[in-house]
């Protein structure tokens, strides 16, 4: 909910993800890993739990969600290395959603080169791109969201 002028204004998740995804643009798993390749940082936002259960990309940097705004800011004091207004960062989640907002909020840092990968981790996997297996067999129930 946002006030502007007096006035309350209510926005769904759905919109919120259509305003994100209008500003990005988005990579499919295979042009997501030509970039990586050409140097963009794949960067995996998927909770531990989520990634011991459904498991990794070799060499994707893990940088959980929660904190992802401030490892990336080149301002911050908490930034990592590679933090750069020039960098490519491709940011990937489970399947695709929570990477468009985490995209979105980096272009709203001034990394205008942010960008995520459509369909997520499990569409990476799909694609047969190369991936670490599961570290645990504990189940993980994922929540199926309507493309």
């Amino acid at each position: 909910m946002s006030v502007a002028d007096g006035v309350t204004t209510r926005r769904t998740i759905a919109e919120l993800l259509a305003d994100a995804r209008a500003r990005l643009v988005r990579l499919s798993p295979v042009d997501a890993a030509a970039d990586v390749r050409d140097g963009a940082l794949l960067i995996d936002i998927r909770p531990a739990a989520q990634r011991a259960a459904e498991g990794g990309v070799p060499g994707a940097i893990v940088i959980e969600r929660n904190v992802l705004e401030w490892r990336l800011d080149p301002a911050s004091d908490a930034r990592i290395p590679q933090a750069a207004y020039d960098l490519r960062p491709v940011v990937l989640c489970s399947e695709g959603y929570t990477s468009s907002l985490a995209a979105a909020a980096l272009i709203d840092l001034g990394l205008v080169r942010a960008t995520d990968v459509v369909g997520g981790f499990h569409a990476w996997r799909a694609a047969g791109l190369p991936t670490t297996p599961p570290t645990t067999r504990a189940e993980y129930r994922s929540v199926h969201l309507p493309a």
